[in-house]
């Protein structure tokens, strides 16, 4: 149940991910896939115990990376394609992780980590080096990615922080992303353009279903979590690279050569073998 569960939630990550990309307008694609979790969260507020003081911190800290992510996201999107900046993001998250847990925290790293992070180096220098669907290099689009995978670095250690000092991980999880939501909600409100019009009228589905996917597949991991071990889980849900490269392929019709399959398997190798690692 736990490893299907975790392929359920890479395949809806990737998912939402795709329905970002493809949207024409990427900040309104963004805005309904955040604002569609609040029919979610809501309920699970309801029936879920209030997270302890304690993690009140962690939960603010996480409400604002989790929007500066979604920023980058949206950003990294506009320039480059699905196949580039999500393994990338994704990607280059557990090395950040792994680097600054060396080498800020003093934490010593095995000589298996030592290769792993090598490994996802080379895959991530040869992710960078992907160009656009026109055949146009894309620097832009990359150094875009390797932030969000800052911002996923560090809300991924907050929020496990944060989900454990509250004592309710789904509780702790439905206020981010109702706090989440009042964050995009005031910052498509300033925006030009009439984002949140849109939302409301033709964007209204990628809201349902983009949001709902993003809601899920985060909560499956957070169950998973409490019933097998985090490396195990963390490694799995490495497959969301794999299910945005088919996706990527077959239903955004984004080339696929040689370097960009062989990057990303590197890529997908390197983050495996890191969380296998302990």
């Amino acid at each position: 149940m736990v490893f299907v569960a975790v392929l359920l939630a890479a395949l809806l990550h990737a998912g939402w991910n795709s329905l970002v990309k493809s949207g024409l307008d990427k900040r309104v694609s963004m805005g309904a896939v955040v604002l569609g979790h609040a029919p979610f969260a809501l309920p699970l507020i309801v029936f879920s115990p209030l997270p302890q003081l304690e993690s009140l911190p962690y939960l603010g800290a996480g409400i604002l990376l989790h929007f500066g992510y979604q920023l980058f996201l949206m950003q990294s999107y506009r320039l480059g394609d699905l196949t580039q900046v999500y393994p990338l993001a994704r990607g280059s998250a557990p090395l950040i992780v792994a680097l600054f847990s060396a080498f800020v925290l003093g934490v010593p790293m095995l000589k298996l980590e030592a290769l792993a992070v090598l490994i996802i180096a080379a895959g991530i220098i040869s992710l960078a080096l992907v160009r656009r669907t026109d055949g146009q290099s894309n620097p832009n689009a990359a150094w875009l990615a390797l932030v969000t995978g800052g911002f996923i670095a560090a809300y991924s250690l907050v929020d496990g922080l944060g989900a454990r000092l509250a004592g309710t991980a789904l509780g702790f999880y439905a206020w981010l992303s109702l706090g989440n939501v009042v964050l995009m909600l005031a910052y498509l409100w300033h925006a030009p353009g009439g984002a949140l019009r849109q939302i409301a009228g033709p964007a209204w589905r990628i809201g349902l279903f983009g949001g709902g996917a993003s809601f899920a597949a985060y909560a499956l991991v957070i169950w998973s979590f409490t019933q097998a071990p985090i490396a195990l889980v963390t490694a799995l849900r490495e497959t969301s690279i794999v299910f945005a490269l088919l996706i990527g392929v077959f239903v955004m019709k984004e080339p696929l050569d040689l370097r960009k399959l062989l990057a990303t398997m590197t890529t997908l190798l390197g983050a495996a073998l890191l969380r296998f690692a302990r």
